[in-house]
This record gives C-alpha cells, sequence and structure tokens, in this order.
C-alpha cells in the first residue's frame, strides 16, 4: 500500500508545489515563502550531503508516487535525539492513514536501526489533526513555547512533543 524511500531528486518538482501551497503550509511550523525549483534543488543538494545527520524519506504509493515527506533531522548520535517533521502533501491524500503509516516506520527506523532514544517535535497548537496523530503515536506533551511562530499575521504557540525509545518498543 504505501512505503518509505529515500528522498529522490526527481521528487523535486512535486515537493516545490506543496512548499508553494499556502493551504498546506498554514499547518507546518515553516512560514510561507514563495520557493522556486532552484532553491528546493538547493535544499535537497543540502540534504545529500548531510545525510549523516538527516533522514529525508518519500512517502509513496506501489506506483512509486510520491504522497508526503517524513524526515529525521538535527541527528544528534551523543544524546540519541533527532526531530520528526512529516508532511503530507495533497488534501485527497489527508485521512487516510498514510500519517500513521510514516509515523510509525520513521520511529522504527530511529529506534531500530539508528539507535536513537529519543525523537522530538513541534507543533502549532491549532492544527489538532498532527496533535492527534502524534499522541496516538505515542508521543508525550512536553510543554509550550509561547509566541513561538508568526504565520497569518500573528503569533502562534507551539507544543512540543517526544517520544522515547522504550515507550514505542512498548506501545
Amino acid at each position: 500500500m504505501f512505503k518509505l524511500r529515500e528522498l529522490n531528486e526527481s521528487d523535486l518538482e512535486t515537493i516545490n508545489k506543496w512548499r508553494n501551497d499556502p493551504e498546506l503550509i498554514i499547518n507546518l511550523g515553516a512560514p510561507f515563502r514563495y520557493i522556486n525549483y532552484e532553491i528546493d534543488k538547493k535544499w535537497y543538494d543540502s540534504y545529500i550531503n548531510n545525510r549523516s545527520t538527516n533522514v529525508r524519506c518519500s512517502i509513496v504509493d506501489e506506483s512509486d508516487k510520491i504522497l508526503g515527506l517524513v524526515s529525521l533531522v538535527s541527528i544528534d548520535y551523543i544524546s540519541q535525539s533527532a526531530v520528526f517533521n512529516i508532511m503530507i502533501g495533497d488534501k485527497e491524500n489527508r485521512g487516510k492513514g498514510l500519517g500513521s503509516f510514516a509515523v510509525k516506520e520513521m520511529l522504527n527506523h530511529a529506534f531500530n536501526n539508528l539507535n536513537l532514544q529519543r525523537v522530538e517535535l513541534s507543533v502549532l497548537e491549532y492544527n489538532k489533526v498532527a496533535i492527534h496523530l502524534y499522541e496516538k503515536s505515542g508521543f508525550k506533551y512536553e510543554g509550550r513555547k509561547r509566541r513561538a511562530r508568526y504565520k497569518n499575521g500573528r503569533f502562534e504557540d507551539l507544543l512540543m512533543y517526544a517520544i522515547l525509545k522504550d515507550e514505542f518498543i512498548q506501545g
């Protein structure tokens, strides 16, 4: 049904379309900005040059069509931790279990292949769909960063979540 594979340069055209979609970006921590293809190509090249501290995967269907992105970034092998990010691109692919699949697969990779002990994330307080997904996946609420992101003309709070290896294994 779905699978993860490493991000490919051929995915960039679709990713660039997503990153220029204000309706998608409004629910993510990053600010909206117009991004041309060359900037996304540089972002991809930076990833390729920093694979030791970043894992970026495309979420694809059985025909290898990209449906979303899931990443572990800022991997710290001393503290055995990383930051988790996910983006489901097109609206018609949301609500179909894609996010649950990708979270589970990436956490399995983090804890059982990379030997990490902690994966953390931040989410906009109003993104109730994402919060539900993270809590259902075993992430625990750790705190709030007040007025941490400027989105759509106002400052928004970020909620901090994390999951530990033993919580994932027991879950």
